[in-house]
């Protein structure tokens, strides 16, 4: 579904699923070794928000959303976040 570039919350709606366990879904077919692109998605955000968040997980020494939720987390969403590490995992760490 999401190589068809469906909108994210309609796949989750489909599947009946919140927002965050599709992203959940999304990441474990990323780590499974399959290519997903989701930069049509992303596109909602402000490109502005896209490159700190990259450049976040660019430079960041962990991979754990926590600690960007707990260093990021009052300027940006958890949403964001994910989804970000999920754009930057896809074509930096693949």
């Amino acid at each position: 579904m999401v190589d068809r570039k469906l909108d994210l919350m309609e796949i989750a709606e489909q599947l009946n699923l919140g927002m965050d366990e599709l992203l959940v879904e999304v990441e474990n077919i990323l780590f499974s070794g399959t290519k997903l692109n989701i930069a049509y998605y992303i596109e909602i955000l402000d490109e502005e928000r896209q490159d700190d968040l990259y450049d976040y997980w660019r430079n960041s020494e962990t991979e754990s959303i926590e600690d960007a939720i707990t260093e990021l987390g009052d300027e940006y969403s958890e949403e964001e976040i994910r989804l970000m590490r999920i754009k930057f995992i896809a074509e930096v760490a693949m």
